[in-house]
């Protein structure tokens, strides 16, 4: 996924950058609400994690602002306000989970995976698809009863294109998808790693449009 990261203790937001690039995703991380703004303008989030005690205001504003203005992004509140009523306002104003700090790092991995799963219309971890079982928990593939051997960035495009069956996904929209702002990127990285992936799932698994972009077989 592109998840925002809205933290300003470093620490903290070195650690859960670490964890969730880990997984496979890509993070672009901000300490301020107005930086957040401008990332929410130009840029297509499948996930933010927000602090609530932000050095330019509160994070519950800026929950209910992308709300009020239509953002149904999954919003998950990171924070150290651990009171029922800091809770019941959060999920109210339109958060899809709330975490107190401080939290387990996994704990935080395992629910980023639930919401994404709830958002994508796929609540049940395991799917089979195109021959394959596929743990969206474990990050796993099974193949005939083998599990294969995915890389964290083979799975994330496999991932992209799990969440959107039968969608044409873009090389620019993959690699968005894959990468943070600045990073640098090969001009055949997903080329790369789509021949990869078709070498393991089937070349069945993946279709090209040529010139377009890859989806995934319905069937």
């Amino acid at each position: 996924m592109r998840i925002l990261l809205i933290e300003d203790t470093v620490a903290l937001g070195e650690a859960i950058r670490e964890q969730i690039a880990d997984d496979g995703h890509a993070v672009d991380w901000v300490t301020l609400l107005k930086e957040a703004r401008a990332c929410v303008l130009t840029t297509r989030y499948d996930l933010i994690l927000l602090d609530l005690m932000l050095p330019d205001g509160r994070g519950l504003d800026f929950l209910q602002q992308q709300r009020g203005a239509g953002n149904s992004t999954p919003i998950i509140i990171l924070t150290a306000l651990d009171q029922i009523t800091d809770r019941i306002n959060g999920l109210n104003a339109g958060a899809d989970d709330y975490l107190v700090k401080p939290f387990d790092l996994n704990e935080l991995s395992a629910r980023l995976a639930a919401v994404a799963r709830r958002y994508h219309g796929n609540p049940n971890p395991v799917l089979n698809i195109c021959g394959l079982e596929v743990d969206l928990v474990s990050h796993s593939v099974h193949k005939n009863g083998q599990m294969l051997d995915l890389t964290s960035r083979e799975w994330a495009v496999f991932e992209a294109l799990l969440q959107r069956p039968g969608t044409l996904l873009s090389k620019a929209q993959l690699e968005d998808y894959l990468y943070e702002f600045g990073a640098e990127i090969e001009s055949n990285t997903i080329e790369v790693y789509v021949s990869r992936l078709r070498k393991r799932l089937g070349r069945e698994v993946i279709e090209t449009v040529r010139g377009m972009g890859y989806r995934l077989a319905l069937s």
